[in-house]
């Protein structure tokens, strides 16, 4: 892939100050990843143009909480670097496969990547990404019998 826009790496940037500040504000980590992923916040970011996109992350937070009614404060918790990288990545992954965020998350959800941090958050964002790609395509494997 071709590098990616000023514009683009900056809402990378944003999505992951976003992660960070739900966790600071002490909202259940993989609640939190859940509500975003599957939101029409997240649908706004994907689009190709969105007022959203400029807001900034204390913004989009409210959106959401007004979105779904109020987040879970308190629960599990996932350090900072694990929520900038989530969110990063998944920003990043949008831009990188054009694939929705909600389909992303289907494919590498909160536990997913919370687990996966240690190991690929030295990665290339690319590489990472194909990784959990293929751990995905795996699970679906072991899933249909095919080993």
């Amino acid at each position: 892939m071709e590098n990616l826009t000023l514009d683009k790496r900056q809402l990378c940037d944003i999505q992951g100050r976003l992660f960070e500040l739900a966790r600071k504000s002490g909202y259940d980590c993989p609640l939190f990843i859940e509500a975003f992923m599957n939101s029409k916040a997240a649908a706004a970011l994907d689009d190709i143009y969105d007022r959203l996109q400029w807001a900034g992350e204390e913004y989009i937070l409210e959106e959401l909480n007004d979105e779904v009614g109020g987040l879970k404060k308190a629960g599990t918790t996932y350090t900072s670097e694990v929520m900038y990288w989530t969110g990063y990545t998944y920003r990043y992954w949008h831009y990188y496969t054009n694939q929705c965020s909600r389909e992303i998350y289907s494919i590498a959800d909160a536990k997913t990547m919370n687990e996966c941090w240690l190991g690929f958050h030295t990665f290339d964002v690319e590489m990472a990404i194909d990784d959990l790609k293929e751990i995905y395509k795996q699970k679906c494997d072991e899933n249909k019998g095919i080993v």
